[in-house]
């Protein structure tokens, strides 16, 4: 039954894979300066969290694992992100914690990717020794937890007791002994839970905003009825949860409809010190192997640099600098969270 779910998943998160679809990250518009261009040679991909250093600020986010179909989308994953320099986290591994036989489909991650940067994926109802099993089996930097209670709620077979969450989310930051960062789904972390997994000691929240894969509209496919339809605009946008929590002081990641280049500099501007990236990766990898995929991302990182060559930004930091203009319904909803807009109207220096 795991095995059938999971491709399912996969199944219905391509269905759903919209590139020309509008999202909050339209909201997002920079000022142009026509003279704050650099040298594209002095613009580093290189980005800065918490004590991590990666050379990118682009990662494989959390698809899949647990079925032979999904271990070799694993394993193509995998290739990409070794040949390409980025990091890459693994679906949730609960299929592994109740079936180790499917262990494979998940450790392919490391097997094809021996010297990245990994990230194993477990849920927050994980106990603090499944936690240490996810991340031995994968050897990895770090452990991804991921809050999903809309989806087990719309899932015929979901979970459907969540208070222990925020407990247990502590007790495996302080034993699982790698950095902890936890990270929506697809409906977004409000300002209140980024706060939340602050004193929580986690490493990072991936505020994981409506917009993207929509796992209450594949959960609601799987449903003889299909009688949670209702649900499917459930939840914050990547965009509106990153002005959210902008001054929480805890490090933030971005996913969540990013569809291309231009929305992955925007989200670097509003806050975010990395960004992943699921479903637009997904599509291309069914469709064309690791290949394809290693060619999209490559494009994609040389595109993220020509972004920033002309916004003058020296680095994903930097992008902090650079004026940006909120409009739409998500400067809607910032007046409504009292965020003041204004001060992304950062001018451009000029020469005294």
């Amino acid at each position: 039954m795991i095995s059938d779910r999971k491709n399912d998943h996969v199944r219905l998160a391509a269905e759903q894979h919209r590139p020309d679809r509008g999202n909050d990250f339209d909201d997002v518009t920079f000022i142009h300066h026509a003279l704050a261009g650099i040298d594209q040679e002095d613009v580093s991909l290189t980005t800065q969290f918490a004590g991590i250093e990666w050379g990118t600020p682009l990662y494989i986010n959390a698809m899949t694992g647990g079925s032979a179909k999904t271990g070799d989308i694993n394993r193509d994953l995998a290739i990409a992100a070794r040949e390409t320099g980025i990091p890459v986290a693994s679906g949730s591994m609960s299929a592994y914690l109740k079936d180790p036989s499917t262990a494979p489909t998940f450790k392919v991650l490391r097997d094809e990717n021996p010297a990245g940067f990994i990230m194993a994926n477990v849920n927050a109802n994980a106990t603090v020794e499944q936690a240490r099993q996810a991340v031995e089996l994968l050897a990895a930097d770090a452990l991804q937890i991921h809050l999903n209670a809309v989806q087990e709620i719309v899932m015929p077979e979901g979970d459907r007791s969540f208070a222990a969450w925020g407990p247990r989310i502590e007790e495996i930051v302080e034993g699982v002994g790698v950095p902890v960062f936890v990270k929506e789904v697809g409906f977004g972390l409000s300002r209140d839970t980024v706060l939340t997994l602050r004193k929580a000691g986690v490493t990072v929240a991936d505020v994981g905003g409506r917009g993207g894969t929509n796992f209450a509209r594949i959960e609601n496919g799987r449903r003889v009825a299909g009688d949670y339809a209702y649900v499917d605009d459930w939840g914050q946008s990547t965009p509106a949860c990153l002005l959210d929590a902008s001054d929480v002081g805890l490090p933030l990641f971005a996913s969540g409809g990013v569809r291309h280049p231009l929305d992955v500099v925007r989200a670097l501007a509003l806050g975010a010190s990395a960004v992943g990236v699921a479903g637009t990766f997904l599509k291309t990898v069914l469709e064309g192997g690791p290949d394809a995929l290693i060619t999209q991302i490559s494009a994609w990182l040389d595109q993220i640099k020509s972004i920033m060559t002309v916004l003058g930004a020296a680095t994903p930091a930097g992008l902090s600098h650079c004026e940006v203009r909120i409009c739409g319904e998500l400067r809607e909803f910032c007046a409504d969270r009292g965020i003041d807009v204004r001060r992304f109207a950062r001018p451009f220096p000029t020469v005294p």
